[in-house]
């Protein structure tokens, strides 16, 4: 009877780990399909991928998502202040896209 308590106890605590290592694994997935992720990925992908090893190609390619992120979501406009919210956009995903990538608080721990 104590053997088989042990081992009923030994399957429940490889569960307890199995469950955790599944959530980690969800928490990592959900982290990587945010928006900005994908775009960070996909630009570090391309540059592993043509051989961009410079600061010039990289920063070439997050303007041009930054620009890309600006058209999609203003479009062309004659309005200025709908001008001054597609930069003021196509600044902050610029400067988010060329940041190296840096792990959360939970992936760290």
């Amino acid at each position: 009877m104590d053997s088989l308590n042990e081992k009923i106890q030994l399957l429940e605590d490889r569960q307890d780990t199995e469950w955790c290592a599944i959530k980690d694994e969800i928490d990592e997935i959900k982290d990587n399909l945010k928006p900005l992720n994908l775009i960070r990925n996909t630009v570090e992908e391309i540059n592993e991928t043509v051989g961009f090893k410079s600061h010039i190609a990289q920063s070439a390619i997050s303007i041009g998502i930054g620009y890309l992120a600006k058209r999609f979501v203003v479009g062309k406009s004659d309005s200025k202040v709908k001008n001054i919210f597609g930069s003021l956009l196509q600044l902050v995903v610029t400067n988010l896209v060329s940041k190296p990538h840096e792990p959360s608080r939970e992936e760290s721990s």
